[in-house]
């Protein structure tokens, strides 16, 4: 039996989502990325699972997009279809993703990763955008997510160079918010992802989707927006409700800094 090239693991509410070609540098092949979509849609479909960490096995978060494969099938990968459209499935999937990026994020695996909600990377984390390079426009966000995170000028001198970025200065400008020691990331990034699920499973969703809609909106309308949902939600919120949290939440800053 062929091993699986994505393989999941859960930890309580935690699935631990893992890109499993180490060989190839877990490059994206249609039938990866066809598994990454499956994957998500049954994720999303699991009322047990209310966070995803996800990484890559060996040297690689991934190394992109499988050339010779996209050589023969074609390269527009934005207007992929359904079943292999990755960038619609992470964007549809309701709950938080961290991204423990434990290697090499090239181009198509650079976008991937800026699928995620939250970045976390290994000491020995790289990423690079080499589109530029090997005659590709990209398809899954990269030219939009990436200015808006790190800056315009930032993301011009990686997109139009494609020089490597190393995980400190990831950190540095924005990219990733935390660096670790490579035994450290996996452990760190499911922490993070048990304790937003541990927020209040409604809440989590629509925070969520707030945040995700608001940004690709003008910051007027976003902030419109903002009130709407507000509004809307605060016909199901009881004073008592708000009481019980708040002790929760006093209790839990306590033991943090205890």
């Amino acid at each position: 039996m062929s091993e699986e090239i994505v393989i999941v693991e859960k930890d309580g509410p935690i699935a631990i989502v893992t890109l499993n070609r180490p060989d190839a540098l877990n490059a994206l092949s249609r039938a990866l990325r066809s598994q990454i979509v499956k994957t998500f849609a049954e994720l999303a479909e699991d009322e047990t699972v209310r966070a995803v960490v996800l990484t890559g096995a060996g040297r690689a978060f991934t190394a992109g997009v499988d050339l010779k494969e996209a050589g023969e099938s074609g390269f527009a990968l934005g207007v992929d279809g359904g079943d292999i459209d990755i960038s619609k499935a992470l964007a549809a999937y309701p709950w938080p993703i961290v991204g423990a990026i434990n290697g090499f994020a090239i181009t198509g695996g650079f976008e991937l990763a800026l699928m995620c909600d939250v970045l976390l990377a290994s000491e020995n984390a790289k990423f690079a955008d080499t589109h530029a390079r090997v005659g590709i426009v990209p398809g899954w966000g990269l030219s939009q997510k990436l200015s808006r995170m790190i800056g315009t000028s930032r993301a011009k001198e990686l997109s139009f160079t494609g020089n490597f970025l190393d995980a400190e200065t990831a950190e540095r400008w924005g990219l990733v918010n935390r660096v670790y020691k490579a035994d450290e990331l996996l452990p760190a990034a499911i922490k993070m992802a048990h304790e937003m699920a541990s927020c209040d499973p409604v809440l989590l969703r629509k925070y969520k989707a707030l945040i995700d809609d608001g940004f690709a909106l003008p910051f007027g309308d976003a902030m419109k927006l903002e009130v709407k949902r507000s509004a809307e939600h605060a016909a199901s919120v009881t004073a008592e409700g708000v009481e019980e949290a708040r002790k929760a939440v006093t209790a839990r800053g306590r033991g943090q800094n205890g």
